[in-house]
């Protein structure tokens, strides 16, 4: 599905990102980690086109998409969800929800999208999507949006930053509802223990450059290790 060849990007002066390679096969749930300022983010968003490499290709279903325009990924069927969540003003919840799934959707439809990562649905629906919201909620409301475009690769960058346990708790479950429903493949950038250990597989990233991929069912002690010694 995405193939990512000899990734370099550079920014400040500082090389963020050394000939980077990553395969990700269709059906899979690749949770990328590592230390902070080790490139993951920067990788997300090269990914979805929001930063372009120096040098280096992406691959997505057989095409070289390297120079397409975010806007040109997201209708092959890429979307991203960001660690800070964006304000649209003068946009409810719901209109989101519909631009986002390119269709009206009925009040039931969004509820149930909104229930699934944990808002009491039909009190947000009318709800402007601006600073009134806190940030889990803005968190929450992103990840529905993602969700209701149902495509085939979805990137999250921290998408447990700003939400309560019981949140993340569902959190969880919409992975595992999306990998299944939608037949795509999931990107999550994280450094939660728990969306690790769902993971089909779990690539290591330090200072711009892919140290080591483990795979389900692997020991995950080399990972936790490096997670704690560069304090995570």
């Amino acid at each position: 599905m995405l193939e990512l060849r000899n990734i370099n990007f550079s920014a400040g002066g500082k090389h963020i990102l050394k000939d980077t390679s990553l395969r990700i096969s269709p059906g899979k749930f690749v949770a990328i980690t590592g230390p902070n300022g080790s490139g993951k983010s920067t990788l997300a968003k090269i990914i979805m086109g929001i930063e372009k490499p120096d040098s280096g290709s992406i691959i997505y279903n057989g095409e070289d998409i390297t120079e397409l325009s975010v806007d040109q990924r997201a209708r092959a069927g890429i979307s991203f969800g960001f660690q800070q969540p964006v304000i649209f003003k003068g946009i409810t919840v719901h209109k989101l929800l519909n631009l986002a799934a390119r269709h009206e959707l009925s009040v039931d439809e969004a509820c149930n999208i909104l229930a699934t990562v944990g808002l009491c649905a039909r009190s947000y629906l009318d709800r402007e999507i601006n600073s009134s919201l806190s940030g889990g909620e803005l968190k929450r409301i992103e990840i529905a949006s993602v969700i209701t475009r149902g495509t085939k690769l979805t990137i999250f960058d921290e998408p447990e930053a700003g939400i309560d346990l019981w949140s993340f708790n569902s959190l969880i479950k919409v992975f595992n509802d999306m990998q299944q429903k939608l037949e795509g493949s999931i990107i999550v950038i994280s450094h939660q223990e728990r969306i690790l250990n769902i993971a089909d597989e779990i690539v290591l990233l330090t200072e711009g450059s892919i140290e080591k991929i483990i795979h389900r069912g692997e020991s995950m002690e080399s990972i936790m290790s490096a997670q704690a010694c560069r304090k995570l």
